[in-house]
């Protein structure tokens, strides 16, 4: 994978990955075997943490589902291993070729693994497009149908009996090289050119659109990928206990796992070791309470159900107290060391296409609400487009339709002879179309460079992007906080920050939607020579949404005028403001009258 991290920080993060799973193998060797198989099951429960993480974390989607891919793995790889007169035995309708394959753990395991990420595909293109609650329900229903086929399936798992004879071949130093390998996949796929993309779709799916990145492809990787690493802990744990049954991977085993990953921080490979330590701690402690405990001064009687409900409060402690889990929204070593990145050249931003956007006859209803009422408006490349009007007439939904946000009911939008009415919105940055947003959309969570970073890398196929970032950073001055979390910037600076995600993707038109809304006149006077500029250096055509007429008159050369869903007047800032239906639409025809 393409790592979007610098080395000074990605490489001392893979060295401490191998050097903690490392001891944790090593001290399990040397003590005893009660020792050992609670670090087994504490590498395989990280294994299926960073697998969790991979999807949960970098999508923000919770699943309750990911239990079942484990399940998948562990009856797949157990019926290639179990000897072929054991499943004879116990299995006697299964197919013949089936009962005669017996291989070792590692091939068993790989076949596993790949035909769970099979099955994964099929899943992920059922769940394709859902988001939030929505997809959160649909893997719980996935847990839920995948346990029923298990159950059901008695042929094959021996459904809700205990399948055995499987070979328990999973060693500590078996289990460490497979959680290794897990973690090392999940750090790195956090910061890889996907990762990254995943990870701005998690914090705002609208803007990451707008710049160009396919949000619902993004989950569908991750989900795929997770689904392997939890695959390998199926696997790992099958080949560990040596009989299980479709319960072990169902309500229980979830919720101790989601309790790592919610105590530790879904969001980093950092909380998912860090949540499965406490965990584990806690459960160990918890268990031996459970059965009850003299300690000479007092006897502490037994209570069922000790460990669920520890968990469980030590849950909401964590939801309340640390709700992005003890390790935070950062890597360990992104709070501790400086991201150094090599210096490049800035590229000039040059943008390629030169036609204008053509828009005709557009209309958008809401109900019984027209938004935009046969609309026509011509944006060009060179020159700086004023839209106004009075609230509610209907302009950020002209935009948002121009920018393929919104798909309008009815109209045409073209440029070059391009429709561009059916290009899904993540395409319009390739066509030569960026913008910003009324509300700010940055990533808050990620740093000035890589909110820039993430558009620069899924427009024009991500060529030069290092000299565009760069580029983009320097002509809106900001590279002296280009490793700022973006969401801890001021207004001001965070306007910068989403025009120059808009600029890196070499938009020949920019849609800046009120972008001097909330800002005070110096850093408003600011924003107009950065607008000048882009426009007089660039070529860049400019389309301005904004109520500060100063603004609007001072930086365009032409303005559309709307009110009420209709296109009311078109012309230079002079002759718009002769114009008696703009007078009316703002002032009143009492007051125009009185005038």
């Amino acid at each position: 994978m393409i790592t979007t991290a610098p080395r000074s920080q990605m490489l001392p993060a893979l060295l401490a990955l191998l050097l903690v799973v490392g001891m944790a193998a090593a001290v399990g060797a040397a003590a005893g075997s009660a020792i050992e198989r609670t670090l087994i099951v504490f590498l395989i429960s990280l294994t299926a943490i960073a697998g969790m993480g991979v999807y949960s974390g970098n999508s923000g989607i919770l699943s309750f589902g990911h239990l079942s891919f484990m399940g998948i793995g562990a009856y797949a790889s157990a019926l290639l291993t179990v000897p072929a007169n054991i499943k004879e035995a116990t299995l006697p309708a299964l197919p013949e070729w089936l009962t005669a394959i017996q291989l070792d753990l590692w091939p068993a395991t790989v076949f596993a693994v790949g035909l769970t990420m099979l099955l994964a595909v099929l899943v992920g293109l059922a769940i394709w497009r859902l988001e939030g609650s929505a997809a959160t329900i649909s893997t719980l229903a996935l847990l839920i149908i995948t346990h029923g086929i298990l159950i059901g399936w008695r042929d094959v798992t021996r459904g809700a009996q205990t399948f055995f004879g499987v070979p328990r071949e999973t060693t500590i130093w078996v289990a460490a090289a497979a959680c290794l390998i897990a973690l090392v996949t999940a750090r790195l796929y956090r910061d890889s050119v996907s990762g990254l993309r995943l990870r701005a779709g998690r914090e705002n799916a609208i803007a990451s659109a707008a710049v160009g990145i396919n949000v619902p492809m993004e989950r569908f990787v991750a989900f795929v990928l997770s689904a392997g690493l939890m695959a390998l802990s199926g696997a790992l744990i099958a080949h560990f206990l040596g009989a299980f049954s479709p319960k072990k991977f169902y309500f229980t085993d979830t919720f101790f796992l989601l309790a790592m990953l919610i105590v530790g921080g879904m969001t980093t490979v950092t909380g998912a070791m860090a949540g499965a330590v406490v965990v584990t701690l806690v459960t160990e402690v918890l268990r031996r309470l459970e059965g009850g405990l003299d300690l000479g001064f007092v006897e502490i009687p037994q209570v069922f159900g000790t460990t669920q409900i520890g968990i469980g409060i030590l849950i909401l402690l964590a939801l309340v107290r640390r709700p992005d889990g003890l390790a935070g929204l950062k890597e360990w070593e992104e709070w501790l060391l400086p991201a150094r990145r090599a210096k490049v050249r800035p590229k000039p931003l040059e943008p390629a296409e030169s036609d204008a956007l053509e828009a005709r006859n557009i209309i958008k209803r809401f109900g019984g609400l027209v938004a935009t009422n046969d609309v026509g408006i011509t944006v060009r490349p060179g020159e700086i487009l004023g839209l106004i009007g009075p609230n509610g007439s209907g302009k950020t939904t002209l935009m948002n339709q121009l920018s393929g946000i919104l798909r309008p009911d009815s109209g045409e939008i073209t440029r070059a002879g391009r429709d561009l009415i059916k290009l899904p919105a993540h395409r319009f940055p390739d066509a030569g179309i960026s913008r910003t947003f009324q509300n700010i959309r940055l990533f808050p969570t990620l740093s000035v460079y890589q909110n820039v970073q993430a558009a620069a890398l899924s427009t024009k196929g991500g060529k030069d992007a290092p000299a565009r970032i760069a580029a983009a950073l320097e002509r809106l001055g900001l590279t002296g906080i280009s490793e700022a979390t973006a969401g801890t910037l001021s207004y001001g600076d965070q306007r910068r920050v989403e025009i120059a995600r808009a600029l890196v993707c070499q938009p020949s038109l920019i849609f800046l939607d009120e972008p001097a809304a909330g800002m005070n006149r110096e850093e408003t006077d600011a924003l107009m020579l950065i607008l000048r500029k882009l426009n007089t250096e660039l070529g860049i055509g400019i389309l301005l949404v904004d109520h500060d007429l100063a603004l609007i008159n001072a930086v365009c050369q032409r303005i559309v005028v709307l009110n009420e869903g209709r296109k009311i007047a078109e012309g230079t800032p002079e002759e718009v403001r002769r114009d008696p239906a703009v007078i009316e639409a703002y002032l009143g025809t009492t007051n125009h009258e009185a005038a």
